[in-house]
C-alpha cells in the first residue's frame, strides 16, 4: 500500500526478556501499546547473544531453563506517530535503550492489499 512508502523512522527499544510492566513481560506491554496506538507495525527480534550498559555478557545456553536475553522490538511509522509512542511508552520502560534512524520504505507486500 502506498500509505506504508516513503521517509519514515525506525525505532528500536533493546530491553530483556525478563523486563516487565504490570506484571506482563515488557514487550507484549509495548506490543500492546503500539497496536493500540495504530502504528503500522512492530516486530520483536531475540538476539542470541548480547553485552548492555553493565557490560554483562548475555548468551545462550541450551542447558540452562532460564535465561536473560536481549530483545529489540523494531517499530516503523511516520516520525509523528514514533514520537506519540514513546511519549506513552516511556514511563514503561526502567532499563533499556532506544534509537531512531531515518530510513526510506521502498517496497511494502502484502496480500490483502496488493502490491504497491
Amino acid at each position: 500500500m502506498q500509505r506504508y512508502l516513503g521517509k519514515r523512522k525506525e525505532l528500536k527499544i533493546y530491553i530483556s526478556n525478563e523486563d516487565q510492566h504490570e506484571g506482563k513481560p515488557l514487550f507484549e506491554a509495548l506490543l500492546t501499546l503500539a497496536k493500540e496506538m495504530g502504528l503500522a507495525g512492530a516486530t520483536v527480534i531475540k538476539a542470541v547473544a548480547g553485552m548492555g550498559a553493565h557490560s554483562e555478557l548475555h548468551t545462550f545456553n541450551v542447558w540452562v531453563l532460564k535465561q536473560k536475553m536481549p530483545l529489540i522490538v523494531a517499530i516503523i511509522d511516520k516520525e509523528e506517530k514514533i514520537s506519540a509512542f514513546l511519549d506513552a511508552a516511556g514511563g514503561m520502560i526502567a532499563e533499556g535503550l532506544v534509537t531512531m534512524n531515518d530510513i526510506d520504505v521502498v517496497q511494502y507486500h502484502h496480500p490483502k492489499f496488493g502490491e504497491a
